[in-house]
């Protein structure tokens, strides 16, 4: 059976920056591969036209340019947010709320992103709300493990997630990776800050 539109695909992968030869930088494994309905709009589309026709066993090894994966890094994403946002009883958790973080928000829109600390001064958290593969080539190797039919309910479940704007959970397996086409960091609610229209916008890199 060929990789066609909804059919249900479960795939290896590792995906690397700077080369094939590059830093691995999220993969998924035998055990725990990458599954989702072909054509339902959660991946990125150049993800799915590389693997279009292929068959289970087949293997796979594609560049994505940055243009086609997560695009530019966008200054307009690096937001200056007022201290007292992040503070929970009038104190700030400063092992959460340090430079290299990445944290679950939303904006007064409900949106919700992961924002990475850049930096902090005495009243502001700079973050930056780019995706973290913007601006990079991304390359693709693996093997297809499985292709089937989708069931009803996987291309119900496909569809509410598309509706709900935030990809497929955002990223390739778990680890926050570079396939999905909405990487959000859909957090859970008590995890997320609402720092009130902060200068984001819809962000997030949801397509």
């Amino acid at each position: 059976m060929e990789i066609i539109r909804n059919k249900y695909v479960s795939l290896t992968y590792e995906l690397k920056t700077g080369g094939f030869e590059g830093e691995v930088i999220d993969s998924a494994v035998e055990e725990s591969p990458l599954s989702f309905v072909y054509g339902a709009g959660l991946m990125l589309e150049k993800f799915e036209e590389n693997l279009l026709g292929l068959k289970k066993g087949d293997k796979f090894r594609f560049e994505i340019a940055s243009h086609e994966g997560y695009g530019p890094a966008d200054d307009n994403r690096v937001v200056d947010l007022p201290k007292e946002i992040f503070e929970v009883d009038g104190k700030i958790d400063t092992e959460m709320v340090s430079v290299g973080n990445t944290l679950p928000m939303m904006d007064a829109q409900g949106n919700r992103m992961n924002g990475k600390i850049i930096d902090i001064t005495d009243e502001n958290v700079v973050m930056d709300f780019n995706h973290p593969l913007a601006a990079e080539n991304l390359y693709f190797s693996g093997s297809i493990s499985d292709v089937r039919e989708a069931t009803e309910e996987e291309l119900a479940q496909a569809a509410g997630l598309m509706s709900g704007g935030c990809g497929s959970g955002c990223g390739c397996g778990d680890n926050g990776g570079g396939c999905a086409s909405g990487s959000c960091g859909c957090g859970d609610e008590e995890e997320v800050v609402d720092f009130g229209g902060g200068g984001c916008g819809g962000g997030c890199g949801c397509h």
